[in-house]
């Protein structure tokens, strides 16, 4: 197997992978005021898709499974 070459990353790339370090991770800002939007299109397909899912969801059976 044949090894791939060291790279040594440059000072820009350093500083910018010490700053993303620093970074804290979360979920972005939710605006509660925001109007709910209730009469977007839904695709019929991705409608008939979701169906579905929530049909097999309450038809499986197996390890796990409450009585």
């Amino acid at each position: 197997m044949a090894e791939t070459p060291r790279t040594r990353p440059s000072d820009a790339t350093r500083s910018e992978e010490e700053r993303d370090a620093q970074v804290r991770a979360g979920a972005d800002a939710v605006d509660p005021e925001a109007p709910v939007p209730d009469d977007a299109p839904v695709d019929a397909d991705v409608a008939e898709h979701y169906e579905d899912l929530i049909e097999r969801g309450a038809a499986q059976q197996g390890e796990g499974r409450l009585p």
